[in-house]
């Protein structure tokens, strides 16, 4: 899983018809402080996130098992907004 936060929003004209009706969101990782830490990917929305939001995102096999995802071409999907991140490091 990947933790990460909304960017922005991706516009596609024209894309799989397995993909249309969903969508697509700029995402950036960030560490469990909340500091970026790594670059730029698009997932597919499974949960109504919004920019600004930190969410949980799963990549490869696991991605298409998400919520209907079944048998689309995606990479990268997110399946969870994080309301608080808690780590007993300092």
């Amino acid at each position: 899983m990947i933790l990460a936060r909304i960017v922005g929003t991706v516009v596609a004209t024209r894309k799989d018809p397995r993909l249309e009706s969903n969508k697509l969101l700029l995402a950036r990782p960030v560490d469990p402080k909340g500091t970026v830490d790594g670059g730029y990917l698009v997932a597919v929305d499974t949960v109504d996130a919004g920019v600004g939001e930190t969410v949980l995102i799963v990549s490869g096999s696991s991605a298409r098992m998400a919520a209907g995802m079944k048998d689309c071409p995606v990479d990268a999907a997110i399946v969870g907004i994080v309301d608080s991140v808690e780590t007993s490091e300092p």
